[in-house]
């Protein structure tokens, strides 16, 4: 099985085993991006603890989930957005949120992955990857 998007099959996985309510998910292949993007879903509290595991080809990750997720998928394409952007989020990406006050856009930063809130109080811009509910 080829992966092309790593990131997309991650999110589409704990949004999967969310929908069955199961109380953790595996996530395979593991990368830096993956991880750096359930640190930003686990400080805005949308899961628990994970746990990098090295099984000496691609690495797993277990997520505990807490029940929280209504919806989380990746945004293709990776839109870039500024800092202006941020502030009042453009059509394209609104679209992904179910309101104004609801929900984070998971961005990548020149200061590392962070919320669309978070890149907001750091007056930066970035590239949107994804988005949870």
């Amino acid at each position: 099985m080829v992966v092309i998007n790593p990131l997309a099959n991650a999110l589409t996985t704990i949004y999967n085993n969310e929908m069955r309510r199961n109380k953790q998910a595996i996530i395979m292949p593991a990368s830096k991006l993956i991880i750096n993007v359930l640190r930003v879903m686990q400080k805005e509290g949308y899961i628990g603890e994970f746990e990098y595991i090295d099984d000496g080809r691609w690495g797993k990750i277990t997520v505990q989930l807490l029940g929280r997720i209504n919806k989380c998928g990746p945004i293709t394409p990776r839109y870039p957005l500024t800092y202006r952007q941020m502030i009042d989020l453009p059509d394209y990406i609104k679209r992904y949120l179910p309101s104004k006050e609801i929900g984070i856009i998971i961005v990548s930063t020149s200061k590392g992955v962070v919320s669309h809130k978070e890149a907001v109080r750091m007056r930066v811009g970035g590239v949107a990857l994804g988005y949870v509910y």
